[in-house]
């Protein structure tokens, strides 16, 4: 035996540099690297600061004019990361250049994340479109890499460069034309949404000359973890709501019954997402991956905006807040009806027959949104506490029938 059979190549005991080539879509045992989650923490903080916002804009009986500055926000948050999570399923080598650009998201991340008060607030966007072109154009040169190291997929590779550097390009000539007054405030949100649906288009185009090798069980797995990010930052919203209501009149009968009510919804939240075998489903609808992909944009804007409702609810059962009762128990509602409709309708194209039954699903989405009407006679708490109860007669529900 000699020396090389024993020790491993100094290459690959450091992985300075491994050839960028297509991961197999069926290795086994393939999991979130340590990388893919340290990454994922960063977002943590972004995702905090802008459920924040919203979070104050509800309390301030000014709901309606913190949604759109809230979901042009996460839009940037959650496409940057859904990026990144595509190409990190196909190219993935964990080499050195490989960490460093992921390090330069990162960094472009918690830009964007300081930035979020000025936009919210002042309708300043300059440090979050900086933080957002970081990102991606980290992601650029990560498609440079792939298209000049693995020749079968260049012209794929080279076309997410392109795609991807020329969206950047029109981010930044957005910004720079309303700093300068050239485009009228009011274009603000329809030139947003025109680069939105561009940036949507990229995917789209670039695979239309060959499909990268994404692993299906990989991606089920990463957008469950970022499910389970989105929820505990309902828990540390609500969290906050707990201190700011302690500050208040200290801990009452109301109180608790939020606070306890808030945990046992997420909980049944998080039950319910993960009912639905979402990587065997992609697997065998590889074609359908693009409706799944986009659609969670819903699910997870509407678990960000839950915190900021949760957060609401819990601190104002111990001072006032300029937001009425109804605002505040529809600032629950409407979210967890989003969710779980979006739950149904992002699964029901992939599988056979639906794990959550669609009738069920109705009644409970339906329950929820009225149950805040009745906030009047029964209370804040006693809302949410019925919304909690509603969700969690869904599984057992859907728990019984698939036992039959």
């Amino acid at each position: 035996m000699t020396e090389k059979d024993v020790l491993p190549l100094p290459a690959e005991n450091s992985r300075i540099r491994v050839r960028m080539t297509p991961r197999e879509i069926d290795e086994p045992h393939r999991v979130s690297s340590q990388l893919e989650l340290l990454f994922d923490l960063t977002f943590v903080i972004a995702v905090a600061a802008v459920t924040a916002q919203l979070a104050h804009r509800i309390a301030e009986a000014h709901a309606l004019d913190g949604i759109v500055p809230f979901l042009q926000v996460f839009f940037a948050i959650w496409w940057a990361w859904m990026n990144f999570t595509w190409f990190a399923s196909s190219y993935d080598t964990d080499d050195v250049p490989y960490r460093l650009l992921t390090m330069v998201q990162m960094a472009g991340v918690l830009v964007l994340a300081a930035g979020v008060p000025a936009a919210a607030d002042h309708d300043d966007w300059r440090a979050v479109t900086i933080g957002y072109v970081i990102m991606r154009i980290a992601l650029v040169a990560q498609w440079v890499r792939a298209g000049v190291e693995d020749p079968a997929s260049r012209r794929t590779a080279f076309r997410y460069a392109a795609g991807v550097a020329l969206t950047q390009l029109g981010w930044i000539l957005r910004l720079v034309l309303l700093d300068t007054e050239v485009l009228p405030s009011w274009t603000q949100l329809p030139v947003f949404l025109v680069m939105a649906v561009l940036e949507l288009c990229v995917p789209w185009w670039a695979e239309q000359t060959a499909r990268t090798n994404w692993h299906p069980h990989h991606i089920a797995e990463r957008y469950g973890l970022f499910t389970i990010i989105l929820l505990g930052e309902s828990v540390l919203a609500a969290a906050t709501g707990v201190e700011g209501a302690l500050d208040g009149h200290g801990i009452s009968g109301s109180f608790l019954t939020i606070a306890i009510s808030a945990l046992v919804l997420l909980f049944a939240l998080w039950w319910l997402y993960f009912l639905e075998p979402a990587g065997e489903a992609l697997s065998n609808r590889r074609e359908r991956s693009y409706f799944w992909g986009y659609s969670h944009y819903g699910i997870f804007a509407a678990l960000a905006a839950l915190g900021a409702g949760l957060e609401v609810a819990v601190e104002q059962s111990g001072h006032h807040l300029e937001a009425s009762h109804l605002t505040v128990t529809y600032a629950v509602a409407i979210p967890v009806a989003i969710y779980l409709t979006l739950l149904w309708a992002v699964h029901a194209p992939l599988v056979e027959k639906a794990v959550i039954p669609p009738a069920f699903l109705l009644a409970c989405v339906v329950i929820t949104l009225l149950l805040p009407l009745t906030v009047h006679w029964i209370g804040v708490a006693a809302v949410v506490a019925a919304i909690a109860t509603t969700s969690v007669l869904l599984i057992a529900a859907t728990v019984t029938r698939a036992d039959r």
